[in-house]
């Protein structure tokens, strides 16, 4: 064989390997199966009028009134021209949905391990320790796929740092742009805020490290080539940068022009998110132990309970019968953390986290200082309120960091570090580094300190912890003290449990490790059996929350909405409208957008404004609200639990003449004004706007006519009749980043009225009034990609050519 296929050999073998492990795991989409991802169910409805425009057209409408009355569809999966770097993402991502990202985490780490100068067996198990970790897997499962997907191309982007770090100038700048260009194909742009902090850390380490090893202007040339790789791909991915920094002014991750709450409070903060929903999702300080042993806390909110449980024994004393047993226990958390909700414990696993231990006292360098500088401050981070001093100044001083909620999924970055601490520090186990008399002592500190803290758990865990829940004194008031104690009882039971557990794999894997100290095993053997221990600690784990179960028929996923009696009876109505789906949450759910004009939905990121009149009037039951946005059906639920329309016969129609203008000099006067307001004869102006309208005193004219003449989401043709100049109001979301507004075929001036609708000045006449969607910015931004696109093909062939010069010479 030639000595390059033995090169090569390994690592495919290694690829073949990964994509069986991706497969194997979520083994039903071999049957043409698809799992049953909450959020994706929620996407499908939210982006169904879109998908349907594109099959329809083959174009892009950029645009969705099935959705909060209108918004664009640049964070709903809309395409770009001249998006390239998104074709090479889907050829990358080649195994079906979510085999695809599972297999991108596994090979993405391994990339990164050898480029760590790692040997590739050891990377081979350090990407399957990333790769199954409990978080990564769980968010697959309910659906997180954009952040799934950001954070799989994290580790392509560290390997195209170290190799420029490493005077590989031309493969780390080529790496680095097609890595950060993907990374940010993916649209997490939480994720990839919390990789640049990760990033920032690094490149502090090794600025003071180059200081005093006298290589600053290395330094700088690496981090010189490194920010004209981040530009271009930047530039790569304009479009979607430029669409999605315009729509986020305008969603409630911008700044609001509000100064009060619905209830008449001031507002705490009027840029970004609160501090509140911001930190509602914080880790708890003790709950951090979850990375270790997995049901410290209880596992999930909606944990199981134990074999022989205390709870059912006391429910079956109390005279419960099985369904009535069943009802109750449906209610009780084994989760006694303080989050909100729990899908899943982030659990990194025992034997990472021993070997991380150990790698403390092995390694030396940069590696350990940015490993453990960036541990520190996102597990303080994670804690959100619960350390709330320094999320305050995060929030207060770091641009962007107020954008962003949940704060608990920072810790995605502790999944990230801890399993390359760890396999570099097995790496210098397995190799000469160090005198074997230090590896001995590095192994009895690590056991005693890992293995003694988890003795110390199980031994003392009635003195150390009261397995209590926020929620517990319900449960005492409703059903006793006594009853109270068994479900306390279970939740030690749990955390006993899993507590043995890890222990058990911490003394597996030291015992590997003295095994292959003493020359009881070789190397290869030693990698095998840890292998197979954190394969079986980690898939153990992750099989109690994502499993077969959660794999449906395909077309469940396709058409996650059935049709009810309500829908089929709306959908008979032609005519343009909208719908509000009272069942639930309308502003929480894409049920109602799959099949109509809905004016709620289901996003991360609403319309600002649309959000402000749902928390002041739509969630009281204003009606008058709904007639403004033209809402003519209404979804209740009937008395037998199905869902009913109702009719809305006051709802304002597609566009209005009103004869009175209520002028209001900020945002907190223009959405206080609506209450009560007949908009169908007056409309609230911003002071802003009143120079548009030169006739302040509007003349009525009864026979003025306007009607909707044609209709699609990004083009809409009314035709107006009128004897004198009347303003005319318009049952569409304000958006002036994109819809301009033609009377006749010529441009037109239109404005904002009450707080977010179109409304604009029509002559006198016949007229033919058209609305078009023709956002700029999809102009400007793929003009940039194309050319960031030729950039760096320029730069990747001059590389090339000069680095084939440079071998010629050399030989």
């Amino acid at each position: 064989m030639h000595p390059s296929y033995k090169k090569i050999l390994p690592h495919l073998i290694v690829f073949i390997l990964f994509i069986i492990a991706s497969l194997a795991y979520f083994n039903p989409v071999l049957q043409g199966k698809k799992i049953f991802q909450s959020d994706i169910v929620q996407y499908t409805g939210m982006a169904k009028q879109q998908n349907d425009f594109r099959k329809a057209t083959g174009e892009e409408t950029y645009w969705t009134d099935a959705a909060f009355g209108g918004m664009p569809t640049y964070q709903l999966g809309a395409k770009y021209p001249n998006n390239y770097i998104k074709q090479l993402d889907l050829a990358i991502r080649f195994l079906p949905r979510p085999a695809d990202y599972l297999f991108l985490y596994f090979i993405g780490m391994y990339i990164l391990f050898l480029v760590l100068k790692v040997d590739y067996k050891l990377a081979f198990l350090g990407a399957l320790a990333f790769g199954f970790s409990t978080y990564l897997i769980i968010i697959l499962g309910v659906g997180h796929n954009a952040k799934a997907h950001a954070i799989a191309y994290m580790p392509f982007v560290l390997s195209g740092i170290f190799l420029t770090f490493q005077r590989k100038y031309l493969w780390g700048f080529v790496l680095l742009t097609v890595s950060m260009a993907l990374e940010l194909v993916a649209n997490h742009f939480q994720m990839t805020y919390y990789l640049m902090l990760l990033v920032l850390i690094i490149g502090i380490v090794y600025l003071i490290d180059a200081f005093k090893k006298k290589l600053l202007p290395h330094y700088f040339k690496a981090v010189g080539i490194m920010a004209v790789g981040v530009l271009i791909a930047v530039g790569l991915n304009a479009t979607n940068i430029l669409a999605t920094k315009e729509y986020a002014d305008f969603s409630t991750r911008g700044k609001t022009e509000l100064t009060i709450n619905a209830d008449g409070t001031p507002k705490d903060y009027n840029t970004g998110l609160d501090f509140d929903y911001i930190t509602e999702y914080s880790y708890g300080k003790l709950e951090s132990f979850n990375l270790f042993i997995p049901r410290f806390m209880g596992g999930s909110s909606s944990e199981e309970f134990p074999k022989d449980s205390k709870t059912v024994e006391s429910l079956m004393r109390m005279g419960a019968s099985s369904q009535e047993a069943n009802q109750v226990l449906s209610q009780i958390p084994m989760y006694w953390g303080d989050q909100t909700f729990v899908g899943a414990p982030a659990y990194i696993g025992a034997i990472v986290i021993f070997l991380s231990v150990l790698a403390l006292f092995l390694i030396r360098g940069r590696l350990k200082w940015w490993v453990v500088s960036t541990f520190v401050l996102t597990l303080l981070l994670s804690w959100g309120k619960n350390f709330s001093g320094l999320s305050e100044f995060f929030i207060d001083y770091f641009p962007m960091y107020n954008k962003f909620r949940a704060v608990s999924s920072i810790q995605v970055i502790i999944e990230l570090i801890l399993p390359i601490l760890a396999i570099v520090g097995l790496h210098q186990f397995f190799n000469k580094f160090d005198k074997e008399e230090e590896k001995k002592k590095a192994l009895l500190w690590a056991t005693g300190i890992v293995g003694g803290l988890t003795l110390i758990f199980i031994l003392f865990k009635a003195s150390l912890f009261d397995f209590a829940s926020p929620y517990d004194s319900y449960f005492r008031d409703e059903m006793g003290l006594p009853f109270l104690e068994a479900i306390r009882e279970d939740r030690m039971a749990l955390f006993t449990s899993d507590a043995i557990r890890s222990l058990i794999f911490v003394a597996l894997t030291a015992a590997v490790l003295w095994l292959y100290m003493i020359g009881k095993l070789k190397n290869g053997f030693a990698i095998a059996a840890l292998t197979v221990l954190v394969l079986i600690d980690l898939v153990g784990v992750n099989r109690r929350y994502v499993n077969e179960d959660d794999f449906v028929q395909a077309r469940v996923i396709e058409e996650p909405f059935q049709k009810n009696g309500a829908d089929a009876q709306i959908l008979e109505d032609k005519g343009h409208y909208r719908v509000y789906d009272a069942t639930s949450n309308a502003f929480n759910s894409g049920r109602a957008s799959y099949y109509h004009n809905a004016l709620g939905g289901y996003h991360a990121a609403k319309p600002g404004r649309m959000q402000d009149l749902f928390e002041f009037y739509i969630s009281k039951g204003d009606i008058g609200i709904l007639n403004m946005m033209n809402v003519r059906y209404i979804i209740t639920q009937s008395k037998n639990g199905g869902a009913v329309s109702q009719r809305n016969p006051y709802a304002n129609g597609d566009a209005w003449f009103v004869e009175n203008v209520q002028p209001a000099s900020n945002a907190d006067e223009e959405i206080q004004l609506l209450d009560s307001l007949n908009t169908k004869k007056t409309a609230v102006i911003n002071t802003a706007f009143l120079s548009k309208i030169p006739n302040k005193n509007i003349a009525r004219d009864s026979t003025a006519t306007i009607e909707l003449f044609s209709y699609q989401p990004n083009h809409l043709v009314y035709e107006a009749a009128t004897k004198t100049e009347q303003l005319v109001v318009f049952s569409e979301v304000y958006y002036p980043q994109g819809w301009n507004a033609y009377i006749n075929g010529k441009p037109a001036e239109y404005f904002r009225a009450n707080y977010v609708l179109r409304a604009m000045i029509v002559p006198s006449g016949n007229n033919k009034i058209e609305f078009k969607f023709e956002p700029k910015v999809i102009e400007t931004g793929s003009t940039i990609s194309l050319v960031s696109s030729i950039i760096f093909l320029l730069i990747l062939l001059s590389g090339l050519y000069f680095a084939f010069l440079k071998k010629e010479v050399k030989e």
